[in-house]
This record gives structure tokens, C-alpha cells and sequence, in this order.
């Protein structure tokens, strides 16, 4: 897969290539990283990426044609890339989200910064994306918390498939709680059930404490989750267990 990010801010977001997973998966050349800067493809000697909007206003917008250049070096003859803004007024990332973005080939982020880009991009933007209600100085952290995200979907990304598959909202729900060595820690023990040996028991258990935490934690996701059979054991083995504390 290919991953291209357009930014006046290039050394931000270099570093994504140089840790954890991500950093692994470039080096085995599963992943191309490349990082473009917007500045060289400015027609002035000031390296202007900006400028003040038309009409009057407060506030900068980032300037058309440098961004235009700069994805036309990215894109070549091709067009089969998805270009994607970073911007607070987009659709909300999520898991999904991620999963979509993973199955391109070639997916672009453009880091919008100031009050936004000249609209003129925009005719060439497939989608705009944000990482929460609230406004970041520009759209690299963004970029890269999505970069990390889609990732781990690449196949060959993360060596164990079936754990990035376990993970929170990956199946609708949050993940369970999770234990390791030693059993007791200043007086808090691992649940039973955990250690008993019994995969059937551990199963049912952790997934119980996935429902009941999401139903707690966001019934919004709760809400709207399809609940398999072993969902729906789950659940009555909580609300079994909820009549005997009743009685």
C-alpha cells in the first residue's frame, strides 16, 4: 500500500516511519511512506503556502496551487489514489473508516492548516476527515493518528491478524478487560475464571464484560450493535446473574 501525505510540516510527520509497527512495515516495504512538502511546490521566493481569503476576514487560507502541484507529483499519470483532507468539518474517523481506507492502494492526506484550503481543491478532494469535534493548529497529528490506525489493517502490518480483529470496535463492541503475571497485585486478584483453564468459561466471561462495558461506557455503540448468539448468551447470563443479586 501506498500512504502519501502533503504538509508544510514534513519533519512532524517523518517520525511515523520511524517507530513500532508502522516503521517495520515500511522497512519490508509493505507499506511506502512518502512524505511530500507543499513549500517546494510554491512559485514564490518567500515559499508563500498562504494567503489572506478574498472578501476580507480574519485568518489565512492555504493557497491552491501548491497543493494542486504537489498532488500531481503524488498522483503522476494515475488517478486511482484517494485523496483525503484532514479537517475539523469532515466525517468522523472510526474504525470502519479505517478498514475502508486500508483497501486502497493509494491513499493521499492533504494536512489543512489556517482557516482551510482555497476551495479550488476541494473539486479534487474524494472525502473530508476528522479525528474529533475540536480544532487542531493543522491536520498532521490527524493525519497520522488515521495513518496508524488504517495500517494495522494492512495485511502483513501486524503479524497477528487475529488480535488487530479482537480489538476495540472491531466487531461492534469495546474490548474486554485484560490481565497478566502476577495474579495478585497489591491485593487485587485476577478473576477466576480467567485462570481456570476453561476456554468455554473465559470466552463467555470476557465476552460479557465487553457488552456490559460498552453499554456503559458508549450506548451509542451499544445501541446500534448486532449482537451475535454468543452476544446474546452473554446477555443472559448477565441478566441471570443480575435476578440472583436481586434476590
Amino acid at each position: 500500500m501506498k500512504i502519501s501525505v502533503l504538509t508544510i510540516f514534513p519533519e512532524m510527520v517523518e517520525s511515523l516511519g520511524d517507530w513500532g509497527v508502522l516503521s517495520r512495515a515500511v522497512d519490508q516495504k509493505i507499506v511506502d511512506l512518502k512524505i511530500v512538502n507543499i513549500r517546494d511546490f510554491t512559485r514564490d521566493k518567500h515559499r508563500m503556502t498562504d494567503d489572506y481569503p478574498f472578501g476580507g476576514g480574519t485568518g489565512l487560507v492555504m493557497k491552491a496551487d501548491p497543493i494542486l502541484d504537489a498532488l500531481d507529483s503524488v498522483r503522476g499519470n494515475k488517478r486511482d489514489c484517494h485523496i483525503v483532507l484532514t479537517s475539523p468539518s469532515g466525517e468522523i474517523f472510526n474504525n470502519e473508516k479505517a478498514i475502508e481506507l486500508s483497501e486502497y492502494s493509494h491513499v493521499v492526506f492533504v494536512c489543512g492548516r489556517y482557516k482551510g484550503v482555497d476551495e479550488r481543491v476541494m473539486e479534487i478532494i474524494d472525502e473530508e476527515l476528522s479525528i474529533g469535534d475540536f480544532v487542531l493548529s493543522g491536520g498532521e497529528l490527524a493525519a497520522m493518528v488515521m495513518i496508524d490506525a488504517l495500517s494495522r489493517f494492512v495485511p502483513g502490518v501486524v503479524g497477528d491478524m487475529d488480535s488487530v480483529m479482537s480489538d476495540s470496535f472491531a466487531k461492534g463492541f469495546l474490548d474486554h478487560p485484560h490481565y497478566t503475571r502476577p495474579r495478585e497485585v497489591r491485593n487485587k486478584r485476577v478473576p477466576e475464571v480467567i485462570v481456570s483453564g476453561d476456554h468455554e468459561r473465559v470466552d463467555l466471561f470476557r465476552r460479557k464484560e465487553s457488552i456490559l462495558k460498552t453499554a456503559i461506557r458508549r450506548p451509542d455503540l451499544f445501541l446500534k450493535a448486532e449482537f451475535t448468539l454468543s452476544d446474546k448468551k452473554a446477555v443472559l447470563e448477565l441478566l441471570r446473574e443480575r435476578s440472583h443479586d436481586v434476590e
